[in-house]
């Protein structure tokens, strides 16, 4: 529980997560998830000069990128397990041929009706071949990058009002809608979510699946297959889709990771630590109040049920 900037920025100094990082060395991140977006975000940030602004942002963005990560490097391993299996002649688990399916449909390599009847071995491979090719990192810097110029370093309505960080539309009725809403592109609206890693999560899970940005995915899977490190500099240029700009957006994006010199942060990791959640109180007696209703939601297991529903695994 933080209260304010000043006791923010002690807390990452405590945590040895402030300050210029070294270029020499892989980046630790504190395991530590912030879980809300406060409005009082917008107002606070004024208030500062603008590299603690965005150092604050950065700070509290990179854990939820690097969760990101970890979770897609968790759901590759199961596939290459998967895989492995095929290749030897073996029959996937219930369990894993039921995941798969899922997987399938999440990155848009079928549908729910292609996958409706039994596959044979040979079908599941391929659908393990497409999901090990969409599914997989992004680099850090990337992220923050985008994030920032997306969302104002946190400052947005869309980011208070509904913890949306990377400006992704949606259809149907459902987000926030732009005060300024072109009606020849028909009810859009901007994605909206309940935790902030929700917005984190769908992030990836755009950049891995939708047909706008193959670039990026063809990009990224060339960089690798040539042993290069994936750099977010180098895969920004499959980003001529996200937003009408094109080019001027890409140029603007690394603009942007360049200055901030957020390509330290491509290969960042988590510390070895338990996982840990962030919240912020304006003053130390709401910071104190809100402890004591977090332990109370502890010792009736709302907590736990709450922690169930961001889906961190």
């Amino acid at each position: 529980m933080l209260s304010g900037p000043e006791e923010t920025i002690d807390w990452f100094r405590a945590q040895n997560f402030w300050g210029e990082e070294k270029h020499n060395e892989q980046l630790e991140v504190p395991r530590a998830l912030i879980v809300a977006i406060s409005e009082r975000w917008q107002k606070t940030a004024q208030k500062l000069n603008v590299p603690v602004k965005k150092e604050l942002f950065y700070r509290f963005m990179l854990p939820l990128v690097v969760h990101a990560n970890t979770m897609v490097l968790n759901r590759r391993e199961r596939l290459q397990r998967m895989q492995a299996t095929i290749v030897k002649g073996d029959p996937l688990a219930d369990s894993d041929e039921t995941w798969l399916c899922e997987i399938a449909v999440l990155l848009r390599i079928a549908n729910r009706e292609e996958i409706s009847t039994p596959l044979d071995s040979k079908a599941l491979g391929k659908i393990i071949d497409q999901a090990l090719y969409k599914l997989d990192v992004i680099p850090a810097g990337l992220a923050l990058g985008q994030a920032a110029y997306e969302s104002g370093y946190g400052t947005s309505r869309f980011a208070v009002k509904g913890n949306a960080l990377f400006g992704q539309w949606t259809f149907g009725g459902e987000g926030l809608t732009p005060e300024q809403q072109r009606k020849e592109l028909g009810d859009h609206r901007i994605a909206s979510f309940e935790w902030p890693f929700d917005s984190v999560r769908g992030y990836f899970i755009n950049l891995c699946a939708h047909p706008a940005y193959e670039d990026f995915r063809r990009i990224r899977a060339e960089n690798k297959a040539a042993g290069k490190k994936l750099s977010s500099l180098a895969l920004a240029e499959g980003l001529k889709n996200y937003s009408e700009r094109g080019q001027a957006y890409v140029d603007t994006l690394k603009g942007i990771i360049r200055k901030n010199n957020l390509q330290i942060a491509d290969d960042a990791v988590f510390k070895d630590e338990p996982m840990r959640f962030v919240l912020g109180e304006p003053d130390p007696a709401a910071a104190e109040k809100l402890r004591s209703d977090i332990e109370a939601m502890r010792q009736s297991g709302k907590l736990e049920a709450i922690i169930t529903r961001m889906r961190l695994e």
